[in-house]
């Protein structure tokens, strides 16, 4: 019961913080690009991979990866966001930003996950 409570609140945190991110790059940038998201979900990949690296080889508590992945990291990222702002940009007819969106940000997230994991094993 106690991890479920901390998962539900690292959740809400990371809601939050990726609120408060989102609106600090949107508001610095001038372009209908999704920077923000962009920036979420490649930060959000770090995180999850240096806690899978810290898992793995360092022994990281599974609670304690449970509250940080699933939780802070689950509620910080945005898939959904990610998708519908993919979609916009190719509506609007900015296919080459729509494209970059999609394929940029795995193309990031896959890195920044990879990133973590080897972060972890320094």
């Amino acid at each position: 019961m106690l991890v479920t409570v901390a998962v539900a609140l690292a959740a809400g945190s990371g809601a939050v913080c990726r609120y408060a991110l989102d609106q600090l790059v949107q508001y610095r940038t001038e372009s209908n690009f999704p920077f923000g998201t962009l920036l979420i979900n490649v930060l959000g990949s770090l995180v999850l991979g240096l806690v899978l690296g810290l898992t793995t080889h360092h022994g990281l508590a599974p609670d304690i990866a449970l509250v940080v992945g699933t939780g802070f990291a689950g509620g910080f990222t945005t898939l959904s966001t990610w998708a519908v702002e993919s979609l916009a940009l190719a509506e609007a007819g900015e296919l080459p930003a729509a494209a970059w969106n999609i394929a940029g940000s795995f193309g990031a997230g896959l890195l920044a996950a990879a990133t973590g994991f080897g972060l972890a094993l320094l």
